[in-house]
């Protein structure tokens, strides 16, 4: 079983920054591949970004959306999966959600994941 608790979100201008956050419980996490989700108003959940392993090599995805402005990133240690924001758009606008699947494989769907956070604005203003 995995807790997730999102952090970090807000209302920021166009071209800002912010760095969103998730804090896992449990004591397997490192075995959890995670992802990063967000809800538009009036839109479906979308895929924003995944973090897998595969050999001891750490791979990455994208959505063509955010790829250049995103970063995630994850501390084992802290047991924390961070999503860097730079150069935001007011269509970034949306509930941000982390989210962990069991195995080692990028997810790039929402029934892929079998955790969620309970998700964290990001608000951008022109």
């Amino acid at each position: 079983q995995v807790q997730l608790v999102d952090a970090g979100g807000g209302l920021v201008q166009a071209g800002g920054s912010l760095r969103l956050s998730c804090a896992a419980s449990g004591r397997t996490f490192s075995s959890y591949a995670m992802g990063w989700f967000r809800r538009a108003p009036d839109k479906e959940r979308e895929f924003v970004a995944a973090m897998g392993w595969s050999g001891g090599t750490a791979y990455y995805a994208y959505a063509d959306s955010v790829k250049g402005r995103f970063t995630i990133s994850r501390d084992n240690a802290k047991k924390t999966v961070y999503l860097q924001m730079n150069s935001l758009k007011p269509e970034d606008t949306a509930v941000y959600y982390c989210a962990a699947k069991r195995g080692y494989g990028l997810g790039y769907g929402v029934a892929e994941y079998d955790y969620w956070g309970q998700g964290t604005q990001v608000t951008v203003s022109s």
